[in-house]
């Protein structure tokens, strides 16, 4: 049975791909006419060949429960989202501008904090702040940047307007599931992917080690640098793993370096001790070094906050970088850009009201049952109250969280997130709301992905896209329709 599109149900919505008119967006035509004339019954035989793929490349996530880690293969829907290049171009400067202010920010709070003293920022949101770290107090990081490396959450709502949903500074992650689609899907799909104009993405690994090479506190040729992983039973293991290969950067966990009495960091190999210049850390701050910060961290290289602070060793992202990667300081972004580059936001904050503010507190208690509630620095989905698909009993837990400790929530609007055609069972294509996460780059200069990892929520009418709570995710097509 072929797909009709005018059988495809995205009333209200805004769909990626398909219009409000029922017809397919001027970018997405030639995928469109193609996935039409394919039929349901090859579209459910290439979704076969995508999990045969997912398999025989080991793309893998590990997910914590209560009766242990169990490692799952990555879910990934075959039809791909698509964006224009000529929007996508005002989007990546939009994420560029803001990753500039918040290290401006982020090196403003360990330094003089003028921002504070300006009134722009109020002093106890980081004096409260879980993240902010004393011990990095007048650190100078090599082009005053702290997070190296950051993944913003894009959302476009019911009317096609792109938001930052929040931004993920400390150790963000799904990389390298956005450069794993792309592969998969030109396997998937190649006949319509050569006939495209899609702007590519392969060059994220080579970016990414010139971003850190950049950092390298030696003038050598080649630096050494090594990304620091918890180990194999870590999430993210597959990522860590997948970037040191594509780099050809040694893969280390905390037990394969040491610091020596020269305040600098040795890696141990079956050649004896070599000097490491910069290290990609994909470890928390609180385990990085148990003189510093836990005393008990197994997963830790004991000194290197030391040799960091001595400029000996790069640390991407950078121990404190954290203090901005949180959703309360997310609401004055807007701000912090007009402070720093004297510049509006080019892209929008989502409508975020401040548990701690009294009055927007009240509002926010009031309205449970419609808003989005979030902790202050939860990750994957995690410590949320979704409003519309809560109980009462939801509402009055989360309630008393808010009133026992404001400064930790915020509440937003629950967006009409949009759209994309995604195969279901039975050959179908049916509507789910997505996100995009994008990767931007920071030292000497600024990179931005074309496009970034697309998440999908597979549950019909769920909202909740991260891969731990049962999403999937689409390959990103930044299509050039002048370019041909």
């Amino acid at each position: 049975m072929s797909i009709r599109w005018q059988d495809y149900p995205n009333e209200g919505l805004y769909d990626e791909l398909i219009n409000e008119r029922k017809n397919p967006r001027k970018p997405a035509k030639r995928l469109a006419n193609y996935l039409a004339k394919m039929g349901s019954e090859e579209l459910q035989q290439r979704r076969q060949l995508a999990d045969s793929n997912v398999q025989d490349m080991g793309v893998s996530f590990t997910v914590y429960t209560d009766e242990g880690n169990i490692d799952r293969a990555w879910p990934f829907d075959i039809i791909p989202r698509i964006i224009p290049a000529k929007e996508w171009e005002q989007v990546a400067n939009g994420l560029k501008q803001r990753l500039r202010a918040l290290n401006m920010f982020i090196n403003d709070l360990y330094h003089g904090q003028e921002i504070i003293k300006d009134g722009v920022v109020p002093a106890y949101l980081i004096e409260k702040s879980k993240n902010f770290r004393p011990e990095c107090i007048g650190v100078k990081p090599a082009f005053g940047v702290w997070a190296h490396i950051c993944g913003s959450d894009l959302v476009r709502d019911a009317n096609g307007q792109m938001y930052v949903l929040e931004d993920n500074l400390r150790v963000p992650s799904g990389v390298s599931y956005m450069l794993e689609n792309r592969a998969i899907t030109k396997r998937v799909l190649p006949e319509v992917f050569s006939r495209e104009n899609v702007l590519p993405v392969d060059d994220y690994p080579s970016q990414l080690f010139d971003t850190l090479a950049a950092l390298s506190p030696r003038r050598v040729k080649q630096p050494e640098i090594v990304v620091l992983t918890p180990g194999i039973f870590n999430s993210a293991y597959f990522e860590h793993a997948f970037l040191a290969q594509q780099m050809g950067a040694e893969l280390v966990e905390g037990s394969d370096l040491m610091v020596d009495t020269d305040d600098c960091v040795y890696m141990r190999t079956i050649k004896g001790r070599e000097r490491v210049d910069v290290i990609y850390r994909r470890i928390d701050d609180m385990f990085i070094d148990p003189e510093a910060f836990n005393k008990d961290s197994m997963l830790g290289v004991p000194g290197l906050i030391r040799a960091w602070k001595k400029g000996n060793v790069a640390l991407a992202n950078a121990p404190g970088a954290g203090v901005a990667d949180d959703k309360v300081i997310y609401a004055y972004v807007p701000k912090i850009i007009e402070y720093y580059l004297g510049e509006s936001a080019l892209i929008p904050n989502v409508e975020t009201y401040l548990c701690n503010d009294a009055e927007q507190r009240d509002y926010v208690l009031k309205n449970l049952d419609k808003l989005v509630v979030k902790p202050a620095n939860e990750s994957g989905g995690y410590g949320m109250l979704v409003g519309p698909h809560s109980t009462k009993k939801d509402q009055d837990t989360f309630a008393t969280l808010i009133k026992k400790n404001p400064r930790n929530y915020i509440a937003q609007p629950t967006l009409s997130l949009s759209t994309a055609p995604t195969l279901v069972d039975g050959g179908v294509l049916e509507p789910r709301h997505m996100d995009l996460r994008p990767f931007i780059l920071q030292s000497r200069g600024l990179y931005c992905t074309t496009g970034g990892l697309t998440r999908v929520a597979m549950v019909k009418g769920s909202l909740v896209v991260n891969s731990s709570q049962g999403g999937g995710s689409k390959d990103t097509w930044i299509v050039d329709t002048e370019g041909k």
